[in-house]
């Protein structure tokens, strides 16, 4: 057992030498911790109120006053971005963490144990797999009510099957392992075999899984408010504020009252596929950096 923890931990600090060289994540990594850092520091530090109407500067183009203009109703565009990105950032992890605390038990328990266990629990990965995903988002959203927990619920509960699939595959090798084989012939129990052996190391992929997860959710959330079907005004998020763009005139006339936050949104999902893309390369030492 001290072996396979020393063979870990050597794993473990391998993975994150090959990360730190992998330059292309970095600088994502430091522009989301930057970006992060903003909408969470900014509101305090310079008194953003995105609620708030300024009479006379309805539309306003981009001026000292305000850096992004402001929207039809003379909303600060600025603070919206920062405080949007607090919604749309909140929905994405929020999201992917409830789909991975779905996902990976039935992942562990599918490929740890044989019979109706596997049966069940992948013929129902198989049913959720044969929806159209935006067709079920549309319905459940519209049944709940559109609201930033709403979608937390629906995207979190319709990406679990992801997680299963990655999970279940990985441990079906790692059950088979030489440590697990002795951890069970000394009367461990199934509980203890799938916590502290199987499950540790069968969660690299997830890892990676989980950051193309949170880019996954943003997108959807941005595309539903798009619709109209997300988080409503006047609460900000990235998508609904893309949204004023449906108009000819603000589309040709007002660019700031969308350009900026478009640039944000895919700036954020390209960032955090680099991070993906960082980690899947840190984890699986075939890959060349």
């Amino acid at each position: 057992m001290k072996r396979n923890n020393r063979t870990k931990n050597v794993f473990l600090k391998d993975a994150a030498g090959r990360f730190f060289r992998h330059k292309v994540a970095m600088v994502s990594s430091c522009i989301l911790i930057l970006e992060i850092l903003a909408i969470l520091l900014l509101p305090v530090v310079m008194d953003l109120d995105p609620f708030s109407s300024h009479p006379g500067q309805f539309a306003a183009a981009p001026s000292d006053e305000f850096v992004f203009g402001t929207d039809d109703v003379g909303r600060d565009v600025f603070s919206r971005i920062i405080y949007g990105g607090r919604v749309s950032l909140t929905v994405g992890f929020a999201a992917a963490i409830i789909s991975a605390l779905l996902g990976v038990p039935l992942g562990l328990l599918a490929g740890f144990y044989d019979g109706v266990v596997r049966g069940v629990i992948m013929r129902l990965v198989d049913i959720f797999m044969s929806f159209p995903s935006l067709v079920i988002q549309l319905v459940l959203v519209t049944v709940l009510g559109a609201s930033a927990r709403s979608l937390m619920l629906v995207l979190g509960f319709l990406g679990w099957t992801g997680y299963t699939r990655l999970v279940y595959s990985k441990v079906l090798s790692v059950k088979e392992e030489v440590y697990v084989e002795a951890a069970r012939s000394t009367g461990a129990t199934d509980f203890t075999q799938m916590v502290k052996y199987i499950l540790p190391n069968s969660m690299a992929p997830v890892f990676v899984t989980f950051s193309f997860a949170v880019a996954g959710n943003i997108l959807a959330e941005s595309g539903l408010s798009f619709l109209g079907l997300g988080v409503q005004l006047p609460t900000p998020t990235w998508g609904n504020m893309i949204r004023d763009a449906q108009t000819l005139s603000t589309l040709m006339y007002r660019p700031w009252m969308w350009i900026p936050a478009g640039i944000v949104l895919v700036v954020t999902v390209v960032c955090i596929n680099f991070v993906g893309d960082g980690l899947r390369a840190a984890l699986d030492p075939k890959i060349k950096i």
